[in-house]
């Protein structure tokens, strides 16, 4: 499909999308719940600035002559992820608390725990394991945002503009990054060199936000699929017409509600009402949904291990690495690398991810992503001695390692014009009801997973002798571009789609789904997309999405 054509069934979409659904209730719910995104841009970007407080750095040993560098290298994995490691614990109850108590509440809990885990974490007073367990408990509830937001997102947005309300929570993430980046470098810059309060002040941004976001749920509907989904269909219709602006009987919001009634119907007579372990086994036994799981895993995967995000995390270090000296010198160049960042993700969320299509935007990103860590890659091992911290440089190899920093900065606009809106977006957006909480869940804990393991690992693959920093980047630089081919075949387009709808583009045989889905998959669907193309009458709807699933089986 040509980006003419992209453009104007874009055009078309917006113009099927009536203008009161795009009011003031919808965009109030995309702000409060977009939000979330800053809890884990927050911590990426303070613990990489607090880690090189000098103030930090005495109080909890790490420049203790006593310790070899690989144990300040463990020492410092440890403090850097143990959020990480919550935010596994997070991730794994959040589809609980989302289908017990609602998307609401599971915000308001979520927010409660973060804030108190920080609290804990800012008064240790040198107590490593009261760090370590502050930290823990505060990634309990961060960890709960990545479920708990797209979800809600993906669930109360039109789908017309599914993908700009969702990349509203990747797009804070770099709004916590970029504030939290500038919080340390103010810091540094103002407070004195050994006071507490060079870390501890920007630290109470958690604080801050956390609390926000619990007062400004106060005047937030719950999603309406969720009160449909626990039976409380009048419920909510009359949410869905809330959020909607619009009539119950309205077409609109009649074919929304329709495909949501019809979907649940579907898939509990799939599992023949076999509870909590029938979600589970619709979860794994389904091949549609197996398909899904994989689509999850993997772009959890190859993001994760693309190196961007130990960029964010380590950033300074980078900088070091690349010749840029000086504490507040590493932490001004961190600065503007965190607003490169989300000025790239409002781009991706603004103008691309519905306006090109998820593929598109991703492949930008990700080759954008590849050529920075292949020259970053090669100038190291052209310059070793650049990676050793040698400043003796002449000026072609100086200017050279001045372009490694500007491809540093490329780097993070690739990751976030892809990968980072990419991850949270797809995952939210290809579940069935029934098993969206769950999928999300699973496939966030495999993302903080991955995220622990890259923030242990990073450390000690920069000083590793076979590694070296030369080798950490091919390494980024190979996964990138293995990234880039699983999009190619494996990664389908649903932009413009409603969530109930994408049965049809996943129930195609698997080796169809990336390459041909949506063109196989175009005249099929919901209600929803029946309205958009006329099929319907502004009157009672008789269509039978049974029927129209079916034609993608004929193909």
């Amino acid at each position: 499909m040509g980006g003419g054509a992209a453009t104007n069934i874009f055009k078309a979409k917006m113009s099927d999308t009536p203008r009161e659904a795009l009011n003031w209730k919808l965009w109030y719910a995309v702000f409060t719940f977009g939000l979330m995104g800053a809890a884990r841009g927050i911590d990426e970007g303070l613990i990489s600035g607090t880690i090189q407080q000098i103030s930090f750095i005495r109080r909890y040993g790490l420049d203790d002559p006593d310790k070899s560098a690989d144990e300040i290298a463990q020492l410092t994995g440890n403090i850097t992820a143990m959020v990480q490691i919550g935010c596994v614990g997070g991730a794994l109850i959040a589809f609980l608390l989302c289908d017990r108590i609602g998307r609401v509440w599971a915000a308001r809990e979520l927010c409660t725990i973060w804030i108190v885990g920080i609290v804990i974490f800012l008064t240790a007073d040198g107590n490593i394991g009261q760090v370590y367990a502050g930290r823990f408990i505060a990634g309990l509830g961060i960890g709960q945002t990545c479920v708990v937001a797209p979800t809600y997102l993906a669930e109360v947005a039109p789908r017309s503009i599914r993908g700009l309300c969702i990349c509203m929570f990747s797009g804070s993430v770099y709004l916590g990054i970029m504030l939290a980046y500038f919080a340390s470098w103010g810091s540094a810059k103002n407070i004195p060199n050994g006071d507490a309060n060079q870390w501890i002040v920007p630290t109470t941004m958690h604080i801050m936000f956390a609390g926000i976001i619990l007062i400004l749920t106060i005047g937030v509907y719950e999603s309406p699929r969720y009160f449909i989904k626990v039976g409380k269909v009048e419920k909510g219709r009359d949410v869905m017409s809330r959020i909607r602006k619009l009539p119950v009987e309205h077409p609109y919001v009649q074919t929304e509600l329709l495909d949501i009634e019809d979907q649940l119907n579907r898939e509990r007579e799939a599992t023949l009402g076999a509870g909590w372990f029938g979600t589970i086994k619709e979860l794994f036994l389904i091949p549609a949904n197996r398909y899904r799981i994989h689509i999850g895993i993997l772009s959890q995967l190859l993001s994760q291990w693309s190196g961007a995000n130990s960029v964010t995390i380590y950033a300074p270090e980078y900088f070091a690495l690349l010749g840029i000296k000086g504490q507040n010198e590493k932490l001004f160049a961190t600065c503007i690398f965190g607003v490169v960042k989300l000025v790239s993700s409002l781009a991706c969320a603004l103008f691309l991810v519905d306006f090109l299509g998820r593929k598109r935007a991703l492949g930008c990103g990700i080759t954008l992503q590849f050529v920075s860590m292949l020259y970053v890659a090669i100038l190291l091992s052209a310059v070793p001695e650049l990676g050793a911290g040698d400043a003796a440089l002449s000026g072609a190899k100086k200017n050279a390692a001045t372009g490694a920093i500007v491809f540093i900065y490329f780097s993070g606009a690739g990751w976030a014009l892809g990968w980072n809106s990419i991850q949270y977006l797809i995952n939210a957006e290809i579940f069935p009801l029934r098993v969206r909480a769950l999928g999300s869940s699973l496939v966030m804990c495999f993302h903080f997973v991955n995220q622990y393991g890259n923030s242990k690992a990073v450390p000690l693959m920069l000083t590793m002798d076979s590694l070296k920093p030369q080798g950490t980047f091919w390494f980024f630089a190979v996964v990138t571009l293995l990234g880039l081919l699983w999009m190619w075949l494996f990664l389908p387009e649903t932009a413009g789609r409603s969530l109930e709808s994408m049965d049809a583009l996943f129930s195609l045989p698997w080796h169809k789904i990336g390459r041909k889905g949506p063109l196989l998959a175009a005249e099929t669907g919901g209600y929803a997309e029946a309205y958009h193309r006329g099929d319907l009458e502004k009157g009672p709807i008789e269509l039978s999405q049974t029927a129209r699933v079916e034609k993608v089986d004929e193909r």
